[in-house]
């Protein structure tokens, strides 16, 4: 069983606006282009397969540099917490193995410099372990089958979506996972909060029309 870590006494900073339309990227072009047309929340998930460590800091530096010349913006860098630190970025997402890694000195150094946490969680056991760091907000998932990332989990679903939501209070929810733009409306009617999300990676990127998909995205998105 994964150990919970105690609670800490400062929590990390909240979110500046809500989650809403949380596009996943691979490139700091695609922030870019999806903060152009209006998105405000963006992820960029550069892996290290077929890249290099100058690479991969390059594409931080430029996604944490669009995301500060657009007021509003909450631009959140996927597991390169060290790199995303120096670039004084908004806000960083982990998974539960990055957790395990930057678990201690690093996480508090990351609270510390006011960045933004998102944590990953695909089980309530993980889930009660990444409510104990007192993160900005939480992701469940996956919602439905996927075939971008292999995952050791089971499909959540709507039903436990909707329950696991409420155990995530008080922190605001993202649902990640095979959610396209037709399932969008169905999946954010399960998350209860205000400042909720909903993730989608190939809805946008993989689209024939990515800016009117970005576009169907908001507005299916609000609340």
């Amino acid at each position: 069983m994964t150990p919970t870590p105690p609670v800490p006494s400062t929590p990390f900073a909240p979110l500046t606006g809500p989650l809403g339309f949380y596009p996943v990227v691979h490139d700091a072009a695609w922030v870019q282009r999806l903060l152009g047309w209006g998105v405000r929340t963006v992820q960029l998930r550069c892996k290290a397969a077929g890249h290099t460590p100058a690479e991969i800091a390059r594409e931080v530096r430029a996604a944490v540099e669009f995301g500060n010349q657009v007021p509003g913006a909450q631009v959140f860098i996927n597991d390169h917490w060290k790199l995303a630190l120096d670039a004084g970025a908004y806000g960083v997402h982990l998974g539960q193995e990055d957790l395990t890694a930057a678990e201690g000195a690093d996480i508090e150094a990351l609270r510390r410099a006011g960045l933004r946490l998102g944590l990953s969680t695909h089980t309530p056991a993980e889930l009660a372990r990444a409510r104990a760091v007192r993160p900005s907000y939480l992701a469940i998932g996956p919602i439905y089958p996927t075939t971008l990332k292999v995952m050791p989990y089971a499909p959540v679903g709507l039903a436990q979506l909707k329950e696991w939501a409420l155990l995530a209070a008080p922190y605001p929810v993202v649902a990640i996972g095979g959610i396209s733009l037709e399932r969008l409306p169905g999946v954010r009617a399960c998350l209860p909060g205000q400042n909720d999300g909903v993730a989608v990676v190939s809805a946008v990127t993989l689209a024939d029309d990515p800016e009117q998909a970005a576009l169907a995205g908001l507005r299916l998105a609000a609340r």
